[in-house]
Parts: structure tokens; C-alpha cells; sequence
């Protein structure tokens, strides 16, 4: 069973920067691609980024291009997501995902039904 806990939500103002962590176990974390979502109240749950589990490719929404950036450190079974000039239209509970697939297409990885593991979500909150 994979488990996984995120950390690092907040209250931030806009403009500001959050980092979201997210601590794996359970499973080789290496052989996983990891995915964040987001979803704010009344929407559907939305795509991030996510990060390859071989090549360590990474993956934006158009939304997030250029203000995030997804990374992951094996050595500690941890993504991160570091949010820099946020906006009021990215408060959102943030959940991180994990199963092992290779992408076929980078469509894949937006898709919430390729991951089995979620963690339990994280508010972030950006104020105007």
C-alpha cells in the first residue's frame, strides 16, 4: 500500500510563494510518476504538473506554466511543488498522486484516473 502525505499549504498573499511537499512510502518511490491536482470549491479536480518516474520529464497546465515548478528527490521518497507568483484563482485544496505508468502521452499524466494513490490534500489559500 503507498501512502502519502502532503505538507506545506497556507494562507499567502497574492504575488507570494508556497512550497508544497509531498512524502511517499510503501512502494519504490523512483518507479513512480507523481502528479499534483488541485480543486477549489464547486470544480472538477484539475491538473497541475506532474514528473516522470525514468526520465524525470516534467509536465505543466497552461494555467501554472512559468510560476511553478514540480521536482522530486528520491533519496528522501519526496516531490515538491514550489508556487511562486500565485493568484487568488489558485486557492485550491492540492493533492498529490503516484502510480507506476510511463506516459504514452502527455496527455496521460492530466488524466486523475491513471493514479491509484492520493494523499489527503493540502489547503492553499492566496488572498487579493
Amino acid at each position: 500500500q503507498v501512502q502519502l502525505v502532503e505538507s506545506g499549504g497556507g494562507l499567502v498573499q497574492a504575488g507570494g510563494s508556497l512550497r508544497l511537499s509531498c512524502a511517499a512510502s510503501g512502494r519504490t518511490f523512483s518507479s513512480t510518476t507523481m502528479g499534483w491536482f488541485r480543486q477549489a470549491p464547486g470544480k472538477e479536480r484539475e491538473f497541475v504538473a506532474a514528473i516522470g518516474r525514468l526520465s524525470g520529464r516534467t509536465y505543466y497546465a497552461d494555467s501554472v506554466k512559468g510560476r511553478f515548478t514540480i521536482s522530486r528527490d528520491n533519496a528522501k521518497n519526496t516531490v515538491y511543488l514550489q508556487m511562486n507568483s500565485l493568484k487568488p484563482d489558485d486557492t485550491a485544496i492540492y493533492y498529490c498522486a503516484s502510480d507506476e505508468f510511463v506516459p504514452a502521452s502527455d496527455s496521460d499524466v492530466q488524466l486523475p484516473n491513471q493514479y491509484n494513490y492520493w494523499g489527503q490534500g493540502t489547503q492553499v489559500t492566496v488572498s487579493s
